[in-house]
């Protein structure tokens, strides 16, 4: 068996919801598909598959299996291309990310890559919103989640850690908050809810969620950042963001032995087929600037222990 194949034929049909859509998508018969399926589940010894008559779902197996599938395609999709890949990068990339990321840390990563690139431009699109790759022409999304946009590809480029923090004047004001519980008692500022929002922690190796609320929220994250900065209440921000403003005490991180649930981010695309040079160049590029940069582990005051990760 083709295992390579049978992962593509897969994560196809994972991404698609139907063995016919996928068929259709790598040219083949249905026939085809479910023999590749079936040789893929009988390699791995589980059932990847829910089928019926008029749906195909994901197992807790295979919900396992996808994402290593879709790592070991893009290994393999990457060596095949670099052979062939043009040598010298060029043209222009439309670019999208979030407002935050934007600002502290993409727009110089991105500015450090053309210098090196000079024959490529990159239109940075700047939204707090899911932009639409094909409609809005882009080549590139750098997205900050837990659950990637099927049917596309996606590539992981970082852990992005977060710290629940506030303002000393807030503190000052109101006391700070001993366990994560202490919460329901503070003002804490959200984004897009009203009312009660819940953040996720791991505490002593176990999950913990708490309802929290406030009088402040907003559908674009450096509002809330500002709104915490200014002593509004307790927010919970990227590592990436308030660094520089816990390391010079304009901020204070707060419960160090409750680690806030980790998100990865992603740089999300449409097809590795026919992969521009200077994309290809640009996503190299930001593995190793996401690792050197603000969000490889790097200390603060009153964080206790490394995340994991």
């Amino acid at each position: 068996m083709d295992r390579l194949t049978a992962m593509r034929v897969f994560t196809e049909v994972a991404e698609r919801g139907s063995l016919t859509a996928a068929a259709q998508r790598l040219d083949m018969s249905r026939a085809m598909v479910s023999r590749y399926l079936a040789e893929l589940e009988a390699w791995l010894g589980t059932r990847l598959l829910h089928r019926t008559t008029r749906a195909v779902s994901l197992t807790d197996a295979g919900n396992d299996a996808l994402p290593r599938c879709r790592e070991m395609l893009g290994i393999a999709d990457d060596l095949a291309c670099a052979s062939n890949a043009d040598s010298t990068p060029r043209g222009l990339l439309r670019v999208a990310c979030s407002t935050s990321l934007g600002q502290a840390f993409l727009a110089a990563a991105v500015t450090r890559f053309i210098v090196r690139h000079p024959g490529v431009a990159v239109d940075l699109v700047v939204a707090d919103r899911t932009v639409d790759l094909v409609d809005e022409r882009i080549d590139l999304a750098i997205r900050v989640t837990t659950d990637p946009s099927p049917g596309l590809i996606a590539r992981k480029l970082a852990t992005c850690h977060s710290v629940v923090c506030a303002a000393p004047a807030y503190l000052e004001r109101h006391g700070t908050p001993e366990r994560a519980e202490d919460l329901a008692l503070h003002n804490c500022l959200t984004y897009t809810y009203f009312g009660k929002s819940l953040w996720q922690f791991t505490h002593n190796g176990a999950p913990l969620g708490v309802p929290v609320g406030g009088n402040l929220s907003a559908n674009e994250v450096n509002v809330v950042f500002a709104a915490t900065l200014a002593g509004a209440g307790i927010s919970m921000q990227p590592v990436y963001s308030a660094l520089p403003h816990l390391r010079d005490g304009t901020l204070r991180s707060l419960l160090p032995d409750y680690i806030p649930r980790e998100m990865t981010v992603y740089g999300v695309y449409i097809s590795r087929k026919q992969m521009p040079s200077a994309l290809r160049a640009l996503l190299d590029d930001l593995v190793v600037q996401f690792r050197t940069g603000l969000f490889e582990d790097t200390g603060y005051p009153g964080r206790a222990a490394t995340p994991p990760g």
